[in-house]
């Protein structure tokens, strides 16, 4: 890993009435909108779908790297977010994160030491540690 602070930079870029273009260097742009939620279509990556899927890739992308620190084996992980956008005090703003995680893991593997990794994935997701909002994980181990 590069020494931090880590930079992050993407340009968005829009015509009136016309999706939003996302774009970053040696990146496939990203057509968005907003949601149906909020009068857009319906059919294309909107902020609030992008932060609920960064929460899942991130969750997954640190239980992988635990994974591997502990050599510890898996088979799938399934991760499904669910982010709560709600009124507080006339301002918009996430309230809940519930993180929904299918962990698939070889007999040979201790279900005790899976069920850390998951919590401690948890613990360490940066996109959920920079959050205001309160984060809940509902986790099921499955052996197979």
């Amino acid at each position: 890993m590069q020494s931090l602070p880590h930079k992050y930079q993407v340009s968005a870029k829009s015509a009136h009435n016309q999706t939003v273009m996302l774009s970053a260097s040696g990146l496939q742009q990203l057509e968005t909108d907003a949601p149906a939620e909020f009068g857009g279509p319906g059919d294309l990556w909107s902020p609030e779908t992008m932060l609920a899927g960064a929460i899942a890739n991130c969750y997954i992308l640190s239980f992988r790297a635990l994974a591997e620190h502990t050599d510890f084996n898996w088979t799938n992980i399934d991760c499904e977010v669910e982010a709560v956008l709600d009124r507080v005090e006339r301002v918009s703003l996430f309230t809940q994160i519930n993180i929904n995680i299918k962990l698939l893991i070889p007999d040979t593997e201790d279900q005790q030491q899976a069920d850390k990794l998951l919590d401690k994935a948890k613990r360490i997701c940066l996109i959920t540690n920079s959050m205001t909002a309160e984060v809940e994980l509902q986790k099921e181990v499955l052996s197979g």
